[in-house]
């Protein structure tokens, strides 16, 4: 992962802006400290990075979690609908390369790898409906294990009539309103 460089002033915006994220969504990570969380971001640069470009590209990242395992608060995707400068990707380098005609600018794998972020798996996915209504409208990639993968298909989940659907689809296709969600351990 690329790390980006900004401002001081830029850092300080993206920390309050995740900090209100927090605030106002409680309900998503209970009885954990903002200002734990905060520290170790300030102490790491590559984490602010991966931060502000999850936040660029749409996704609305904000704590879900705290792995007790790892000791690592887990940062993921929340915007109510797959992250719209992460949409209109296949799902692989391969899947691309496959595409004969109509490719698309990206794959959700070199994006994820750039961001700095790992792409949900379909547990995640579902642990993340847990804490709200995402994806009503749009669809998001999902990691695909690679005995399904080297079939040539992948997979992605939506929420539908109130339940979470996991389907799939050819790795190489990719449309508008399908993009992926990530997490960041911090």
């Amino acid at each position: 992962m690329a790390s980006l460089t900004f401002s001081f002033e830029q850092q300080t915006e993206l920390i309050q802006l995740l900090k209100t994220r927090f605030e106002k969504n409680m309900s998503r990570h209970e009885n954990l400290d903002w200002q734990d969380i905060q520290t170790r971001m300030e102490n790491n640069i590559n984490t602010l990075s991966s931060l502000l470009k999850m936040e660029q590209t749409g996704g609305e990242p904000d704590i879900i979690g705290y792995d007790t395992t790892t000791e690592e608060y887990i940062f993921c995707d929340c915007s109510p609908e797959s992250p719209k400068g992460r949409r209109s990707l296949c799902y692989d380098r391969e899947a691309l390369e496959s595409r004969k005609e109509h490719k698309p600018e990206s794959t959700v794998t070199d994006m994820a790898t750039d961001i700095g972020i790992e792409i949900l798996t379909e547990e995640q996915y579902r642990e993340l409906q847990q804490l709200g209504e995402f994806d009503v409208k749009t669809s998001s990639w999902i990691y695909t294990p690679s005995s399904i993968r080297e079939r040539g298909w992948a997979l992605f989940c939506d929420r539908r009539y109130n339940q979470v659907f996991t389907y799939h689809n050819g790795a190489d296709s990719y449309y508008a309103v399908r993009g992926f969600r990530g997490l960041l351990r911090v």
